[in-house]
């Protein structure tokens, strides 16, 4: 039996999904990179069997879920970014270096107590960012989850209809 009113919802969802989670990254100032550009979906059909697949860069289940810090302590002020996330930076630092070019890009410095720049090289700035995110951890903005959610809040009824409607056309046509 054909499924095409049912590959047409699930396709649409998945549109839905990736779509949405493109533009959330974007409004949190976070789209046109990499994993912008890898979020995709896949959609196989095995002996009646849809599978759908969801695609984008590995780093993106942190960002979107967020990572608890290590020991916030470590920072004057310190709190714990996402406290309910089950990733958790342990003894492994993120990479300084990218967090030195990141900051070079954004042209971040650092500060005295009046808001004036001081003196300090991106590769300090490297190091700081990199012991405050070991500390504190990354804050998720569920830019996936959200839509991902949402989405499936309409998809059991339009699943349903769209079933009903690909066994009415086979039983119209008279096909097998």
């Amino acid at each position: 039996m054909k499924y095409e009113e049912l590959q047409k919802v699930i396709d649409k969802y998945a549109k839905y999904v990736v779509q949405q989670s493109k533009s959330n990254l974007t409004k949190d100032k976070k789209g046109g990179g990499p994993l912008y550009d890898s979020i995709s979906y896949e959609v196989d059909i095995e002996q009646n069997i849809f599978l759908l697949d969801f695609l984008m860069e590995t780093y993106g289940q942190f960002v979107d879920e967020g990572v608890q810090g290590a020991n916030p302590s470590l920072v004057k002020g310190g709190y714990q970014k996402a406290p309910m996330s089950k990733f958790k930076y342990t003894t492994k630092m993120p990479p300084m270096q990218m967090l030195a070019d990141w900051a070079k890009k954004k042209n971040i410095r650092f500060r005295d107590s009046e808001g004036k720049y001081k003196k300090g090289s991106n590769i300090s700035m490297g190091f700081a960012l990199q012991r405050s995110i070991f500390a504190q951890g990354l804050k998720g903005n569920e830019f996936f989850t959200k839509p991902f959610n949402k989405g499936l809040l309409d998809l059991p009824d339009e699943l349903l209809e769209a079933f009903a409607l690909d066994i009415d056309n086979q039983i119209i046509l008279g096909s097998k």
